[in-house]
């Protein structure tokens, strides 16, 4: 068991203060190739999952919104669309090669005037309180090493009334699906990593960390504690993904 010291990295107990350089390590690893494997190992359906979660998050004109681990940008891309010039988008990141890739993707596209690009920790939010009107974290949470601490940062920043969305890969409601899943993890999934981006052990902590993520109704709880209301959750692909959603009161 982990404890105040130590904590998970995958199925490893590490020291806590050296997870966040063995998670940058990762995404420094699959920056490059980060689209393209999101694209083959789900098959193209994480576009509709974020799809999902966009429209869940209730984003208009003139919002200011904060998508954390925002990686190369699928949803900051898409609410720079829906706010405007007159709204305010943040895509932060803690890994700076995953911004990179991000802020390059965006402004290659033409997404430019409404967004900001911010290197940031999601346990210590680098912005004043009652800053946004809605934060997004999709696939990022897993990895945080401080899940209740970066919880409460979010709730921190948002403007009462604001709402927390949350995509995370989680767990299946169907065993035979869940055994499947857990054969394509282990089995397929590292050697695809291998074979497109030389990288089978990142793959491999991917899969893992997805395992140690806690559980939907766990995660319910801890946005609870965190001071959100209304949390309720949608299973998406059996519950596979799920998408959380909170708001400050």
């Amino acid at each position: 068991m982990a404890d105040d010291k130590t904590t998970h990295f995958g199925y490893k107990t590490v020291e806590t203060q050296d997870k966040v350089k063995m998670v940058a390590g990762v995404f420094h690893s699959v920056a490059a190739k980060y689209d393209l494997m999101n694209d083959l190992m789900s098959g193209g359906v994480h576009r509709l999952w974020k799809r999902f979660t966009i429209e869940l998050s209730g984003v208009r004109t003139g919002n200011a919104v904060l998508d954390i681990a925002g990686g190369t940008g699928d949803l900051a891309a898409k609410f720079s669309r829906l706010v405007g010039p007159t709204g305010r988008v943040v895509l932060a990141d803690i890994n700076d090669s995953m911004l990179t890739v991000g802020r390059e993707k965006l402004t290659n596209k033409g997404i430019v005037g409404n967004i900001e690009y911010v290197q940031a920790n999601a346990e210590c939010l680098p912005f004043p309180d009652n800053s946004f009107d809605c934060i997004t974290i999709a696939f990022g949470l897993r990895n945080v090493t401080d899940k209740d601490a970066a919880l409460r940062s979010m709730n921190r920043v948002l403007k009462p009334g604001g709402r927390l969305l949350v995509l995370e890969f989680s767990k299946p409601v169907n065993p035979i699906i869940g055994k499947l899943y857990d054969r394509y993890s282990f089995d397929i999934l590292p050697k695809m990593g291998q074979l497109v981006a030389n990288d089978q052990e990142s793959y491999r902590y991917l899969a893992e960390s997805i395992r140690m993520h806690p559980d939907q109704d766990t995660l319910k709880g801890m946005m609870s504690d965190a001071g959100f209301v209304d949390v309720r959750y949608h299973n998406m692909t059996a519950g596979v993904v799920a998408v959380h959603r909170g708001v400050k009161p």
